[in-house]
């Protein structure tokens, strides 16, 4: 007799980890999106017309050339409001990555044993002017609250890309081109290096003296001790509060500091120029 041929059982090739490029970070307005808004007027950004999710949040946005600042919000007395929003303090609480393929994400992160929740569907009407409008279609994979005491970290997969990055929205007085990246205080560093070695591999970090960073894309995001942070920022380092972790600083890239401060002083922010001011 023959024997019957067998069939060889295909194997399951790795997943590979997403590349990190810095979709947008979120500002906390809490229930105090107006005076967020204002203030962030002030700070010379253009901000886009008030957005409201399917989710109940509201927020405003400050358009950057490929990604954004999100001011993030819930309608005051808002019954049962977002405790995704409301249970964060109010300020810079928010790092999310881009994704193109939710799905797949979600599979490579489980794949590689970090614990992230399952892709969640939202969308928000767009203002567009001039009496148009449309729905911007959003899906995210998060990682649970409890594991980043930093603030809320996910990633971010934008179903309608145009209805975000509206070129006329990306105009900003003072200048703002892009982020440059964010620096998060952590009284133990090592705990974020290990989480964004299993969310992005060991060899997406760089180790520095005082800082381990993970490079996004023409972003960089620094973990330091809140010590070196008040070294580097003297009294405008914001304090910890008691707090283990916390997004402490965000830089921008400009088209010219020159514009940038003048776009701060007719705030009435003050500032205080670099040593190669243009």
């Amino acid at each position: 007799m023959t024997p019957a041929p067998t069939t060889a059982l295909p194997i399951p090739l790795p997943i590979p980890l997403p590349i990190p490029l810095i979709d947008h970070v979120i500002v906390n307005a809490r229930d105090g999106l107006d005076a967020t808004a204002a203030l962030w007027t002030r700070l010379g950004f253009h901000l886009t017309p008030r957005g409201h999710h399917t989710l109940g949040s509201s927020n405003n946005l400050a358009i950057l050339g490929t990604d954004y600042i999100e001011l993030l919000g819930v309608p005051p007395n808002q019954t049962p409001a977002r405790t995704d929003v409301m249970d964060w303090p109010a300020g810079l609480n928010g790092l999310v990555y881009k994704t193109l393929d939710s799905d797949a994400l979600h599979a490579a992160l489980t794949q590689s044993g970090t614990q992230v929740l399952p892709p969640q569907a939202f969308s928000r009407p767009v203002d567009l002017g001039h009496g148009r409008t449309s729905e911007a279609a959003f899906r995210t994979v998060r990682l649970p609250a409890d594991s980043v005491p930093a603030g809320r970290m996910f990633f971010c997969h934008h179903l309608t890309p145009e209805l975000v990055w509206h070129d006329p929205w990306r105009r900003h007085p003072n200048g703002a081109m892009g982020l440059a990246g964010m620096v998060i205080a952590a009284q133990d560093p090592q705990v974020l290096a290990t989480l964004f070695a299993q969310l992005f591999g060991a060899d997406a970090l760089r180790t520095g003296p005082d800082c381990t960073a993970l490079p996004a894309g023409l972003a960089t995001i620094e973990v330091v001790t809140p010590e070196t942070l008040l070294t580097r920022y003297g009294p405008a380092a914001p304090p910890m509060h008691g707090r283990t972790q916390a997004m402490a600083a965000l830089r921008v890239r400009t088209a010219s500091l020159t514009r940038a401060g003048q776009a701060l002083q007719a705030g009435g922010i003050p500032a205080h120029p670099g040593p190669n001011q243009d």
